[in-house]
């Protein structure tokens, strides 16, 4: 992540031309100021995978449907919906609709789109979030033309899609980015067209980007639903220091800190939460560490569940998270399903030493000579806090060694990529609300986002009985199996639950936030008062 060099200097100098205390970021205008905590890697829907990008891609987009203030899909893009009685014929009928350059969207926009991602050759981490549709994972691995895929625009205004199997959930996914469509009209000529030229079909479209500085989003006047958006601004600052970010707030230079964008500094939280600022939230999120199974010593599974067990969650969340996190004892957060049994006992000390000796025996070592791991975590406070109290348990319950690296967010994503690491920091973020958003993650060794290395054919096998199951309940069972053989090879390690906090100005209303830790700005407005001072 970019570190914000000017933190010594007036935060009006800093900030240039994307701050203006004086004039622009008046109350008496519509406009919005919060921060990103890091440089978004890319705003191309198709390939963004971390939260910072999509974060803004999703106030510059829309799919065929969204997500309302009250958690359910609504129609979007698309405009009528008509399901077969079988469940696996979707068939969209789009709405009059345009381009923020003035341009129609089109049901061929989606099925290029689509069809694009689904192209063996396109590097999309999200890919496998489309299998549902009919030969999509076919395409992918190249079994089938990519003219196989069962997505078709009819005509411009009509888009057909074949599932698989039917999806419960579907409608929910088409309002993730992985289903947003990209004008075609303009990535068939720009390959760079997120730099030179970023088109896109929301609520909002891109003013300026000033490259880890800010991010400037205007009201699209193309936008169908125009005439229900109040804010004509929103402006994200880049700053990765979450100290500066509440000193800049705490100002009147921001009108929201914190989640879901960036974090709130532990050691303000307790000031906050007595001045009655603070608003929580609980998160369909998981913070863990995952290990890559396939680097000794982490390609034995009592190693890696000794490791696992030795973590104290409570102590994590109780003395160094201290935002009201849930000790995670399972991968699928408490916001899906209820009343979940924990896998295992938090801060079990005696069977991580059991399970550490019999790993040991195992890989052929004495304890002495068990190597130095790393822990890698992309940089930031909270994460090397935590990394650091960890760091000390696993020394005290297993006697080992752990070294500390931190890297910048593009630099930590690409290792993450390439498995070059031992044990990483990660954060599962459900993107749908259903428990095969995380799941899935592990279903193949092909996933992208499998960086665990990990797999197993009984894992894959339940997953696949969960999508053609259409009772409920036996679906349910199957996930929660599949979830309990995941947890039983341990190849993450939970270790909490998220909850969001945040601070926010009184005249900022209308902003939607949901437990999927999205923020939807489409209904929000600034409540213009004279009386307000900045």
């Amino acid at each position: 992540m970019h570190r914000w060099i000017c933190s010594t200097l007036p935060l009006s100098l800093c900030l240039g031309g994307c701050t203006n205390k004086e004039n622009a970021y008046s109350p008496k205008t519509q406009e919005l100021r919060l921060n990103l905590h890091a440089e978004p890697p890319t705003l191309d829907p198709r390939r963004a995978t971390d939260t910072v990008s999509i974060a803004v891609i999703k106030l510059c987009f829309e799919g065929l449907t969204r997500i309302d203030p009250n958690g359910q899909p609504i129609p979007a893009a698309a405009e009528k919906i008509e399901i077969s009685n079988d469940l696996k014929r979707y068939t969209f009928t789009l709405r009059e609709a345009k381009w923020s350059d003035g341009e129609p969207v089109t049901a061929y926009d989606f099925e290029k789109t689509w069809k694009g991602i689904l192209n063996p050759a396109f590097p999309c981490e999200f890919a496998s979030d489309l299998y549902i549709i009919k030969n999509a994972q076919a395409a992918k691995a190249q079994r089938c033309p990519v003219d196989e895929v069962g997505v078709k625009a009819l005509d411009e205004k009509t888009l057909q899609v074949d599932l698989d199997h039917p999806v419960p959930y579907l409608l929910s996914a088409l309002s993730t980015s992985v289903f947003f469509p990209v004008p075609s009209h303009i990535t068939s000529r720009l390959s760079n067209w997120t730099q030179d030229h970023y088109v896109s079909n929301g609520v909002f479209f891109m003013q300026e980007w000033r490259h880890h500085d800010c991010i400037v989003m205007a009201k699209n006047p193309h936008y169908w639903d125009k005439e229900n958006t109040k804010l004509e601004r929103v402006v994200y600052t880049i700053i990765e220091d979450e100290t500066t970010e509440l000193t800049m707030f705490e100002n009147g230079e921001l009108d929201w800190a914190g989640y879901p964008h960036s974090n709130l500094p532990t050691e303000a939280l307790s000031a906050l939460e007595k001045k009655g600022v603070l608003n929580h939230f609980d998160i369909a999120g998981t913070y863990y560490y995952v290990f890559n199974t396939k680097e000794f010593p982490f390609n034995n599974v009592n190693i890696r569940k000794a490791f696992a067990l030795a973590i104290n969650r409570q102590a994590i969340v109780s003395n160094v998270a201290q935002m009201g996190q849930k000790p995670a004892t399972g991968l699928i957060p408490p916001t899906m399903w209820k009343n979940t049994q924990p896998h295992f006992r938090d801060n079990d000390i005696d069977e991580a030493k059991k399970l550490f000796k019999r790993g040991l025996e195992e890989l052929g070592l004495k304890p002495h000579q068990f190597p130095q791991v790393t822990l890698s975590y992309n940089t930031a406070v909270g994460h090397h806090k935590i990394a650091q109290a960890i760091q000390e348990q696993w020394h005290q319950a297993l006697g080992i060694r752990v070294k500390l690296e931190n890297k910048e967010w593009k630099v930590f994503l690409d290792e993450l990529r390439h498995h070059k690491f031992q044990i990483a920091r990660m954060g599962g973020l459900a993107n749908i609300n259903d428990p095969s958003t995380f799941l899935d993650f592990y279903r193949y060794l092909s996933s992208s986002n499998n960086h665990s290395q990990w797999t197993h054919p009984q894992y894959s096998e339940l997953l696949e009985r969960a999508d053609q199951a259409t009772d409920q309940e036996k679906r349910t069972a199957l996930l929660k199996e599949a979830e309990k053989l995941l947890i039983d090879e341990m190849p993450i390690a939970p270790i909490y639950f998220y909850t969001g906090v945040y601070v926010k100005k009184p005249y900022a209303k209308g902003v939607y936030l949901s437990e999927l830790n999205d923020l939807d700005l489409k209904w929000a407005y600034v409540e213009i008062d004279d009386t307000i001072s900045r």
